[in-house]
């Protein structure tokens, strides 16, 4: 027996009757099966070793520039992933569908985080991190065939924020930890950057979570698993989404929003902004890669999904070469 398929038979028999099964999980375009990954586990593997993953090193969770200590698109999807297998192993759901969902949920975020995603939006009428996910995953990479992967696995990322669910309890579990994550890692950089303290959390939020960012998401998690063990959706208790969402508001008031943030924000917005129109009219400056996608796409999707691409150092660095004078 191959070594995948004693790995798809021990998930018979550990897993939840509900769990999604790798054996029975399909691709757009099939391929002939590896002996010794099951597909959840081809699909990680495609994506960490994706040049969009390895990019997100460089681009921006929350703060700009912040340095070596903070948050990165990168370790926030390392951090979410992190959370969620541990309430999938807790669930006995499938932790390899959930563990590649994670670390593909952001592959589409573009520079300067939602900065640069509000600065496509209103260049383009419609743009969203999620969509812009699973078009990553679909057309680009490995020399342009996409990675092509399991349908299950692009639910779970392109539903990881919005208005719908994901098919799987798995793809819950990664909405839900996505979440946790980068309220409770950018509390903790807000406090290490000077913007907010424990002190000023909300008495909803002190009383019912705590005032660390370690124990806020110890209680998080423990209650994902305790709400949802042996049921078929993952929840958690009112007592504790109530709390939650105070967390969510206070977060949007004293950081996402807060001036300090917003005043560089308008920079990046601006200089994303500013390449958008560059490359709309000068598409034979477009990387070879992306330019072969014109005429299926149409010039405009191409553009953005150039500068989407890009992390913050490379939009800046672009910017300075077209519109800065070089001081000899």
């Amino acid at each position: 027996m191959v070594i995948r398929k004693l790995i798809e038979a021990t998930e018979e028999k550990i897993l939840a009757p509900w769990a999604q099964k790798s054996a029975a999980a399909v691709r757009e375009h099939e391929e002939e099966p590896d002996d010794l990954r099951t597909v959840y586990q081809r699909d990680r593997d495609r994506i960490i070793h994706s040049m969009a993953f390895r990019k997100l090193k460089h681009k921006t969770q929350v703060y700009l520039n912040p340095g070596d200590h903070y948050r990165t698109r990168l370790t926030h999807s390392m951090e979410v992933s992190q959370i969620a297998r541990t309430i999938a192993r807790a669930l006995r759901l499938n932790e390899d569908l959930t563990e590649a969902a994670a670390l593909g949920h952001d592959l589409g975020h573009t520079p300067f985080g939602h900065a640069g995603e509000r600065a496509i939006n209103a260049y383009t009428g419609h743009f969203k991190h999620n969509e812009q996910s699973l078009r990553v995953v679909k057309y680009y990479g490995r020399e342009g065939r996409g990675l092509n992967l399991t349908l299950d696995v692009c639910d779970a990322i392109v539903n990881h924020t919005g208005d719908t669910l994901p098919k799987t309890l798995e793809g819950q579990i990664v909405r839900r930890c996505d979440r946790i994550a980068y309220l409770c890692h950018d509390f903790d950089d807000g406090c290490k950057v000077g913007i907010i303290g424990p002190d000023k959390l909300p008495g909803i939020v002190a009383m019912r979570l705590g005032t660390k960012p370690s124990q806020i998401l110890d209680i998080l998690v423990r209650n994902v698993v305790e709400s949802s063990a042996g049921k078929q959706i993952v929840s958690m208790d009112k007592y504790y989404e109530e709390a939650m969402d105070e967390f969510r508001c206070f977060m949007f008031d004293y950081v996402y929003l807060s001036p300090p943030l917003k005043n560089e924000h308008r920079k990046a917005e601006h200089v994303v902004t500013t390449l958008l129109d560059l490359y709309m009219h000068r598409p034979e400056m477009l990387p070879q890669e992306y330019a072969v996608n014109v005429e299926r796409h149409g010039l405009q999707q191409v553009v953005v999904d150039y500068i989407a691409s890009l992390t913050d150092a490379a939009a800046v660095q672009q910017f300075s070469r077209h519109y800065l004078p070089v001081i000899i």
